[in-house]
């Protein structure tokens, strides 16, 4: 453990990390807008990318109160390079299918993660976690009967989402890595351990895909879950992909026209 991490500090790299997913996934379901099969997705997308952003602000401004800087600097005045998200939100839009999975995968990472932070030790991230979690029992409900939905289509929209599952899935894994100082969070019931999350995940999820007839790279033996892939890790410790560069470009160009101008 690193001796030079205190609490605080921890407590500032998991918002961080949490802000960051919540920015850059809210970014890539805006690019949607438009542009979608149908209104009534582009409306849903449009709205979730809303919500994901609000989320994002939720925790920059807790980041804030813990000495970090304030919501814009960190979200439009950062380099790509010090983002702290995982790689699966940041890859490319891909087509509907990739996007209804990705957000699938998400979404539930998204509740199991505020419901174990309904139980924190900090009251400020308690009460965020409660609020949020109004929000995303809609997200849940959207995400689940479009990916039935496609799952149980047509020939081919089935080999889209199982397509979409076969990158997603090992995505999706990064977003359970630990962040630096995860055992002093975990000691002192700030957070719930990753390892168990992402165990409760997989209990959530794998029941909706057995229903949709789409397989998964895991095996269930007598002594738990087998991954049959490797996590896609590295960016909770700032080890990025360009993809992550030019959305991150793109949120900022307005904003860069005139740092920290008044509109």
């Amino acid at each position: 453990m690193n001796p030079d991490l205190t609490l605080s500090k921890a407590t500032k790299s998991a918002l961080l990390a949490m802000a960051d997913d919540e920015l850059v996934i809210g970014h890539r379901d805006s690019e949607w807008t438009g542009h979608s099969p149908i209104l009534e997705e582009d409306i849903a997308f449009s709205n979730i990318a809303q919500d994901e952003i609000g989320h994002a602000l939720v925790w920059f401004t807790l980041y804030e109160e813990l000495g970090g800087r304030n919501p814009d600097a960190m979200g439009f005045e950062r380099p790509w390079k010090d983002f702290t998200c995982s790689h699966f939100v940041a890859y490319p839009r891909g087509d509907f299918a990739y996007t209804v999975v990705r957000q699938f995968l998400y979404d539930h990472q998204e509740v199991v993660r505020l419901q174990g932070l309904r139980a924190s030790s900090n009251e400020r991230i308690r009460n965020a976690a409660e609020r949020i979690l109004r929000e995303e029992s809609y997200h849940i409900l959207h995400a689940d009967g479009l990916f039935e939905r496609l799952a149980q289509g047509t020939r081919e929209s089935r080999d889209r989402t199982q397509s979409a599952v076969d990158r997603a899935f090992q995505q999706a894994l990064g977003l359970f890595e630990d962040t630096p100082g995860e055992a002093i969070l975990v000691d002192a019931g700030v957070v719930r351990a990753n390892a168990s999350l992402l165990l409760d995940w997989v209990r959530d999820i794998q029941p909706i895909f057995a229903r949709a007839g789409i397989k998964i790279p895991i095996r269930r033996g007598e002594s738990g879950f087998t991954f049959e892939c490797e996590p896609d890790y590295g960016g909770r410790v700032g080890k990025h992909l360009p993809d992550l560069a030019g959305v991150v470009e793109d949120m900022q160009s307005v904003y860069q026209l005139a740092p920290g101008g008044r509109w």
